[in-house]
């Protein structure tokens, strides 16, 4: 009798233990492991922390604030690295981050206008060129992520994109003890969920830092603007002085460098504009905002290996490099739904009188050289990295 009473006992005393241990597992997230207490079964493996510093380059603006507070670490970026290239985040188990972002294309999709799903479902939007990323206020073309955390996370479960809840996703990728080694190892606990994994992924994008084009090692020669740098052919030089032009009724002038500004170095203003492309456009911007004053506009893309990144455009509707010069000089949709004034009408302050909208007269020859000036921008090193390729195959 006594004895049955002890197994009474012990038996509530497990029940309790269970479900002590249950209550505190994640709503959202189950995990296959579940750790009552870390002291009493110690994981085999080793929490790590082994500070990374990230350096913007040379003639960049210094990383906002909110970067330089990021704790970064080599072991998240090297998970974050091993996540972007991981197709067990996909529905089918098919698809990663990475087979939309060729790092050899500025880690955008293949030469493809628009992005295929795993279910063979088209998007709309052209996949956007990853790098220099610490600097954006928000990301996708119509800026609905505001941090880079949540954009990592977004299209996981977009039903178009990898179809795969975070739930199901984070289950596989427990099922697999390297993962969970790695995970440990980056943020010291086993029962990681789908913000461990954003965070990663994040660490490891804010990585992909391109600034060593041609004309940067110009700029490195000089200290000035490269018009007499030795990196550059001459046709990129007079290609950079039309970069640099307000329009003029006999051409000669590009004015670019509103929109794609050099003084960052980042060939982009970082704002949503609309540039014309269609006359009446979608409402981008506005879609997040609920304003009508950002009806059709969509983020301004840095220039930054423009040369690897087509096709063009928010939509992929331009094929080449060659029709977008082309496009800007006599195509853009002059009663296009709000277009941005600087297209418009240009900048009235500078004393001109013509504008992108109205045409910008370049000739052959300046059209050839500032597509020369536009491809001196790529930069090799990057787009070949190691550090930033696929280590899962």
């Amino acid at each position: 009798m006594k004895k049955s009473i002890h197994s009474v006992v012990f038996g509530i005393g497990l029940l309790v233990l269970v479900w002590a241990c249950k209550r505190d597992e994640p709503e959202l997230i189950k995990p296959n492991i579940t750790i009552c207490d870390t002291s009493m079964t110690p994981p085999q493996w080793e929490c790590k922390n082994t500070a990374f510093q990230l350096v913007e380059p040379e003639y960049f603006p210094p990383f906002p604030q909110r970067i330089k507070e990021k704790e970064f670490t080599v072991e998240r970026i090297a998970l974050g690295r091993k996540l972007f290239f991981e197709k067990k985040l996909s529905g089918d188990n098919t698809m990663s981050c990475g087979s939309c972002h060729n790092q050899k294309l500025g880690f955008t999709d293949n030469g493809k206008a628009v992005s295929v799903g795993i279910d063979n479902i088209a998007g709309t939007k052209n996949s956007m060129a990853l790098f220099n990323l610490a600097y954006s206020p928000a990301f996708f073309w119509d800026g609905r992520a505001a941090t880079l955390e949540k954009q990592a996370l977004l299209p996981v479960e977009d039903p178009i994109e990898m179809h795969e809840s975070w739930q199901n996703a984070i289950n596989k990728l427990k099922g697999d003890e390297e993962y969970t080694k790695m995970f440990y190892e980056a943020f010291c606990t086993e029962d990681y969920d789908s913000t461990h994994a954003a965070e990663a992924i994040t660490q490891f994008e804010l990585t992909l830092i391109s600034g060593n084009s041609e004309f940067d090692k110009g700029i490195a020669a000089t200290g000035n603007a490269p018009g007499i740098s030795p990196q550059m052919s001459e046709a990129a030089v007079k290609g950079w002085r039309i970069f640099n032009s307000e329009p003029r009724q006999n051409g000669g002038g590009g004015d670019c460098f509103h929109c794609h500004s050099i003084d960052n170095s980042l060939f982009t203003n970082n704002q949503f504009m609309n540039n014309g492309i269609k006359p009446n456009p979608e409402a981008g911007f506005a879609a997040v905002t609920g304003d009508d004053r950002n009806w059709g506009q969509f983020k301004v893309p840095s220039l930054r290996n423009i040369e690897h990144t087509g096709p063009y455009m928010h939509d992929g509707s331009i094929e080449t490099l060659e029709e977008v010069i082309e496009f800007y000089n006599s195509g853009v949709h002059a009663n296009s739904r709000n277009l941005d004034p600087l297209i418009a009408f240009g900048d009235t302050t500078g004393g001109s009188n013509v504008s992108i909208a109205q045409g910008l007269n370049l000739s052959i020859e300046d059209k050839a050289n500032l597509l020369a000036f536009l491809k001196a921008l790529s930069d090799p090193d990057f787009l070949n990295n190691s550090d930033f390729s696929d280590q899962n195959n």
